[in-house]
């Protein structure tokens, strides 16, 4: 009998934006970065797109984009942050829904994300 894990991951982030300036105040206990978007974009959004496979020796054999292997959803507010904000990020994301198209009969990982093969706007959630 074969066995299979799924592996989903739910990346979400609160809206942060000041409603009064409509942008991100410093938030210090993010710090060394501005705020907390930023931080956990460095940390953790921006490595899954491009995961470090070594070697024996410590040394890059190959980089994988995560996402393309795993199922996955953010929730509109982060996505959005990430189109402004991080949009290599933004844009691994879009190529990683659309690489596990052709590896998994057609469906992408991307659930319930808005990206799905038929809208042209990968990864703009619905309004």
């Amino acid at each position: 009998m074969e066995r299979y894990l799924c592996i989903h991951g739910h990346f979400y982030q609160p809206p942060r934006e000041s409603p009064w300036l409509e942008m991100i105040e410093v938030q210090d206990s993010a710090y060394p970065y501005h705020d907390w978007n930023e931080r956990i974009t460095a940390e953790c959004y921006a490595p899954n797109s491009a995961a470090r496979i070594l070697t024996g020796d410590g040394r890059i054999a190959q980089l994988v984009n995560n996402y393309s292997k795993i199922s996955f959803n953010f929730g509109p507010t982060l996505l959005s942050w990430l189109e402004q904000h991080a949009p290599l990020v933004y844009a691994a994301i879009q190529e990683a829904d659309r690489d596990s198209q052709k590896n998994f009969s057609g469906h992408g990982s991307g659930a319930g994300t808005g990206l799905q093969p038929s809208n042209p706007a990968v990864g703009r959630p619905a309004g």
